[in-house]
């Protein structure tokens, strides 16, 4: 984990501890969900850099309104090929369509940690740093299909060199 992870990390905790209480006293929507799908890192002089990937991110959003909705979300992704986790955080922003849908943008950081024997096609010396991180940029919707469950999919990509595209099940608490 690189110093620039973990400040970007803690100050990210930060201010979802401060922004917790004011969360409370809103109707602030919990939620945890499962997601899979498919990471193309861009081009890499190797061959194959992409995979699929499965994983869960947990989050909340707070109403700000009758529609604008703010929230802040984190993941964690298990991967094949290519990858072998990538994890991060973002913020939300988002806006309620209809009966429980919500279109939202967002922003944040993720950290990739490449599988680098499979990426260059064999063994890679010890020590080689094998993780790179960068800003998140994405769009998704997000459908209630039940009071407390929600079908989601999103585009992210990385620091524009890569595209990601997730679909998900959430539960809201």
């Amino acid at each position: 984990m690189t110093m620039k992870t973990l400040w970007f990390g803690s100050t990210i905790l930060a201010a979802a501890a401060m922004a917790a209480p004011a969360a409370a006293q809103t109707q602030a929507d919990f939620y945890v969900g499962a997601q899979a799908g498919y990471h193309d890192l861009g081009d890499n002089p190797f061959g194959d850099d992409d995979g699929a990937i499965f994983g869960t991110y947990v989050g909340v959003d707070v109403p700000v309104g009758e529609t604008v909705i703010l929230g802040v979300e984190g993941n964690y992704n298990l991967g094949t090929g290519a990858i072998d986790s990538e994890y991060g955080i973002a913020g939300k922003l988002g806006v309620r369509v209809g009966q429980g849908a919500q279109i939202f943008a967002r922003g944040g950081y993720q950290e990739v940690n490449f599988d680098l024997n499979n990426l260059v096609g064999g063994p890679v010396p010890g020590g080689v740093d094998d993780t790179e991180g960068d800003y998140l940029v994405g769009a998704g919707a997000q459908f209630m299909v039940s009071p407390n469950v929600s079908l989601r999919a999103v585009l992210d990509t990385i620091a524009f060199d890569s595209v990601r595209a997730t679909a998900g099940l959430a539960l809201h608490f």
